[in-house]
């Protein structure tokens, strides 16, 4: 008998079978257990995840359970595991959206919109996204579970970029892809990395359609090269030149970020066909070249960090991130030929701004200007007629330069060296030699001294000046070379003209 005939008034049932039924059905009716027959079919028709969303009420809340009333005579089940902390498990009354994806036991068994869904073997396949929690792992991977189902996690599936410890994964729980299944053996591989893959492509497609030059965004430090930094902006890396790190000189990335360091940087240009776009770091940051010319004026004294030296001069760091340049020729009064004669990187001088250009970001500095000036005084300190003590730094093919003190040079004349003819200067001296010459003219200004080595030992006994004595000292030196004579020099010179301590020609 068709069952739909045994509602009609009048079909007779045996008495037997009546109360088989009576007994079955307890206080439902056989059209009660007939319509929710009819909706589960209808429901389940479609066995594909994610089809047929429809709304349902919150009925009632046991644990991790959920049941929902999605219409019909059926309540469904759905896990409160597939709720985050950004989106709260709903109460009773709320109505929610959600997808049947089978029928258990008399209860359907739902499953939220794109949520990651409890697998079983009745509804697992390939491509399913599941949220799996590592039991173990061994050499080749992890050992992973999820609804009562184990499987297997290959190294190299577990992260996008290289793993190789796994103990730290015990314990954590993440959505992974279904990979392979074997039915009748009941194995079953996953991959994280092919999650990882599917979610980066999501987060690329949509950076590409909102990027602009100037936009800050937010990345991760992915990998560091000699020439700067590559920052994964969600699906696609961009490049952080090394020169774009910091306002300040960097002498390699690593002073400034570190692998897995979280940023946030500016899009400074981009290629959408090539897919590359360069960041800055800098550039998120306060420029401290603005307002430099109030900041440190022209005259005033600074301290600041040697940096690292050129042929040319030194670079201080007198602020982080703004350097300036001390050139060779400021950095002592004596002739220097390398900055490493005077500094060396690391070191904290004193230095005095001698000019600032903030819009070209330069700053020139002396050292030897934020001292005391050695020249100052010269001409009483070594009065000329004086004999002084001296060592020779240096020969030329003209003469010879005598180190009066530090910063203070003085020039023997190849004319000076002897009263006889010199036709070369080291055949009379030689560099490191201490010597005495007399002191033949002082120009402060220009920093000149005129020395002569043979007039020193034509100097009465007693005449010999130290570098460093009292002003009366000095000035008996004064009164005794006033008493010489000005002696015209030798030295092939046509009538009529005289040579000066500094080797000029000075025409009468």
């Amino acid at each position: 008998m068709d069952r739909e005939n045994l509602f009609r008034p009048e079909s007779k049932l045996d008495d037997d079978v009546q109360r088989e039924l009576d007994a079955a059905l307890g206080d439902r009716s056989l059209q009660d257990i007939i319509d929710a027959e009819d909706g589960v079919a209808k429901a389940t028709a479609s066995k594909r995840p994610g089809s047929g969303v429809r709304k349902g009420k919150v009925v009632a809340i046991h644990g991790d359970d959920i049941f929902v009333d999605v219409g019909g005579r059926s309540e469904g089940l759905l896990p409160a595991t597939q709720f985050s902390e950004d989106e709260p498990i709903p109460n009773e009354g709320d109505e929610v959206e959600v997808v049947i994806e089978g029928y258990d036991d008399g209860v359907l068994r739902l499953s939220r919109e794109g949520a990651v869904q409890a697998a079983t073997w009745d509804t697992l396949e390939k491509g399913q996204v599941v949220e799996a929690r590592v039991t173990g792992h061994n050499k080749g991977g992890l050992e992973v579970a999820f609804g009562g189902i184990k499987a297997f996690m290959p190294i190299s599936q577990i992260d996008l970029a290289r793993v190789d410890d796994l103990a730290p994964y015990v314990g954590e729980k993440f959505p992974c892809v279904v990979t392979d299944i074997d039915y009748s053996q009941q194995n079953v591989i996953v991959s994280r990395k092919d999650y990882l893959k599917r979610e980066a492509a999501k987060q690329a497609e949509t950076l590409w359609e909102t990027i602009h030059e100037g936009k800050i965004v937010a990345g991760r430090v992915r990998s560091i090269m000699p020439y700067g930094a590559f920052v994964d902006l969600g699906g696609t890396d961009g490049l952080l030149h090394i020169k774009d790190m910091a306002h300040g000189h960097v002498e390699k990335p690593e002073d400034i970020v570190h692998v897995g360091q979280e940023l946030e940087v500016r899009v400074l240009n981009f290629d959408r066909d090539k897919k590359k776009i360069g960041l800055g770091l800098k550039q998120t940051q306060a420029d401290p070249w603005e307002g430099a010319e109030g900041k440190w004026p022209v005259g005033t004294s600074v301290s600041g960090r040697i940096t690292r030296l050129a042929d040319f001069g030194a670079f201080i760091e007198i602020e982080p991130g703004v350097e300036g340049l001390i050139p060779i020729s400021e950095m002592s009064f004596r002739r220097i030929g390398h900055p490493k004669e005077v500094v060396k990187a690391g070191d904290v001088v004193r230095v005095q701004v001698l000019n600032v250009d903030s819009q070209a970001k330069r700053i020139g500095l002396s050292l030897k200007q934020a001292g005391d000036d050695p020249w100052q005084g010269a001409s009483v300190r070594w009065s000329p007629g004086s004999v002084v003590e001296g060592t020779v730094v240096r020969i030329t093919d003209f003469g010879a330069f005598i180190d009066l003190a530090p910063g203070v040079e003085g020039l023997v004349h190849i004319s000076e060296l002897d009263h006889k003819h010199v036709a070369s200067v080291k055949a009379v001296l030689s560099e490191g030699q201490a010597v005495q010459v007399k002191v033949l003219e002082v120009d402060e200004e220009r920093r000149r001294i005129g020395l002569s080595l043979k007039q020193a030992k034509e100097a009465p006994a007693g005449m010999v000046a130290p570098a460093e004595g009292t002003l009366a000292d000095l000035h008996a030196v004064q009164a005794q070379s006033r008493k010489k004579r000005k002696k015209t020099l030798k030295g092939g010179l046509d009538a009529g003209g005289t040579q000066t301590p500094f080797g000029e020609l000075k025409m009468g």
